[in-house]
């Protein structure tokens, strides 16, 4: 059995016959003197007794699990392209259909569509590699599960900003406060994401972004208006400013008029 050597001087590795055990001699790289150690020095490592069932030969017959990879096939990408663009097509066609705003069902069911392919295919990209994936019906109702909670986060823009800043209508807030506002649902839906599929709080926030980011996309492309609509209470600032401006100019026209006079009085004198 040949012995692992190291050169303790030039920390070349190498193999020497049994024989030299215990004995000195150069290194064959630097050939500086290096002592071979005996042995019952070496490190001897035993395999596990194997209680398995053997076969004739002695094989074991127990065959080890294979991981099994699930990766976007081809059919799944499709499905979930098709139902965003279906989706997409619907608001556009609302926007137009009803110049007076989009239905409060049809939002809703915006909301609700567009959650299952967007978490299916975020999945799909984003699970831990060190973890067996959900596969079947186990992913199915953790993909429903999440597709729950998403829409649900969404009550946050619905009602915090309109009670915290007394708004008559949510889409009164500032796009200041709709953007921190987006940022908070972005952060509670990584936390559904993280607890749902069990995956690290980054990559839950990338898959809740992914999902409430397309809606922002698709209220535009619907004409819903989520944020920077003007309250009364802007109209009648807007009001008051242009009549004090209106008084300002009532002011100074006479003063105008006064001038012009002069101008006129001296123009024949020059």
């Amino acid at each position: 059995m040949p012995i692992q050597v190291t050169c303790r001087h030039c920390l070349k590795r190498f193999q020497v016959s049994d024989k030299f055990a215990g004995k000195t001699g150069p290194c064959p790289s630097c050939k500086k003197p290096i002592e071979i150690p005996s042995l019952d020095e070496q490190v001897v490592i035993h395999a596990p007794k194997d209680d398995s069932p053997k076969d004739s030969k002695g094989q074991s017959v127990l065959k080890p699990i294979e991981r099994k990879e699930t990766d976007v096939t081809r059919t799944g990408l499709l499905i979930t392209i098709g139902a965003i663009v279906i989706v997409f097509a619907l608001a556009f066609v609302f926007r137009f259909t009803h110049p007076d705003g989009v239905p409060l069902a049809a939002k809703l069911i915006g909301l609700l569509l567009l959650a299952p392919p967007l978490i299916w295919a975020g999945y799909s990209f984003l699970y831990d590699q060190e973890r067996e994936p959900y596969v079947g019906a186990e992913l199915r109702n953790r993909v429903l599960i999440c597709s729950a909670i998403f829409p649900l986060v969404w009550c946050v823009y619905a009602f915090v900003p309109s009670y915290v800043l007394e708004l008559d209508q949510t889409n009164q807030m500032s796009w200041a406060v709709f953007g921190v506002t987006l940022c908070i649902m972005i952060a509670l839906g990584a936390i559904a994401s993280a607890a749902t599929f069990e995956i690290e709080y980054f990559s839950g926030i990338i898959h809740a972004g992914m999902y409430f980011i397309s809606i922002v996309l698709l209220a535009f492309a619907s004409g819903v208006t989520l944020a920077g609509v003007e309250t009364e209470d802007d109209f009648d600032e807007e009001l008051v400013g242009r009549s004090d401006r209106v008084e300002q100019i009532a002011h100074l026209e006479p003063r105008v008029d006064a001038f012009n006079t002069t101008l006129t009085m001296t123009s024949p004198r020059l």
